[in-house]
């Protein structure tokens, strides 16, 4: 992982010493400031308590689901989701996740071809998690030029229901690393064990089920879908 790991326990460990509710999203979303001793770091907080009711979504899920996308971004072993815990916090239980500083003026429109290989992987994650709602806001770039992707609250629903903004790739190979990753992880739901055990606790049995089928389909189509005449950058 790109973090430092003294970050990571700062943010799991660390005292919630203010926040600040940010305008943007229908969900109350805190910017955190977490301090361990002298060290500081910033979060984004989202607690449960703050999600606002969704027609096709559990009510009180939805911190369950952003969790749950970081621990299978790390099981599979793609590092683009900055490290999320689930803890306590000024507003009750929620997930925590280390603020990537960035330049808000960019997101997916503004990205270049030297972030295509990172938006592959994106791509292709967003349709195992079955990504509900990618959109362009929700891909950053750090100070050093890495792609982060954020927002995954509405994730894993038994339906699919994959809506992104990601269309570059219509219709192309999946990359065969990123084939491999799935594979494993098939050989891995076999008899899941730590971080994989965790994800699935997280989900509903119809989830699993669904999530399971999804990786199937994947390999077995090996493209990424797309719609007909849907305009390519």
């Amino acid at each position: 992982m790109n973090v430092d790991p003294s970050i990571c326990e700062i943010i799991r460990r660390g005292d919630i010493v203010s926040c600040q509710l940010t305008p943007a999203g229908s969900n109350y979303t805190f910017l955190a400031r977490v301090q361990l001793g002298d060290r500081v770091s910033l979060a984004i907080y989202k607690p449960r308590d703050g999600e606002a009711p969704l027609w096709d979504f559990p009510s009180g899920t939805l911190y369950k689901r952003e969790y749950a996308a970081y621990l299978l971004s790390r099981v599979l072993g793609w590092d683009f989701i900055p490290f999320t815990v689930i803890r306590e916090g000024p507003h009750g239980i929620g997930t925590l996740q280390h603020f990537v500083q960035h330049d808000p003026r960019q997101n997916y429109y503004t990205l270049t071809d030297e972030h295509a290989s990172e938006l592959r992987t994106v791509a292709c994650f967003d349709l195992v998690a079955n990504s509900t709602d990618r959109k362009p806001n929700h891909l950053v770039i750090d100070a050093n030029g890495k792609l982060w992707s954020i927002d995954h609250g509405l994730t894993f629903h038994a339906d699919t229901k994959i809506r992104t903004v990601i269309w570059d790739f219509c219709g192309e190979p999946i990359p065969h690393p990123l084939l491999a990753a799935l594979a494993s992880l098939v050989e891995q739901l076999q008899d899941p064990r730590g971080r994989l055990e965790e994800l699935l606790g997280l989900l509903h049995p119809q989830e699993v089920a669904a999530l399971r089928a999804r990786i199937g389909w994947i390999l077995t189509e090996r493209v990424y879908p797309g719609l007909p005449g849907r305009y390519r950058r």
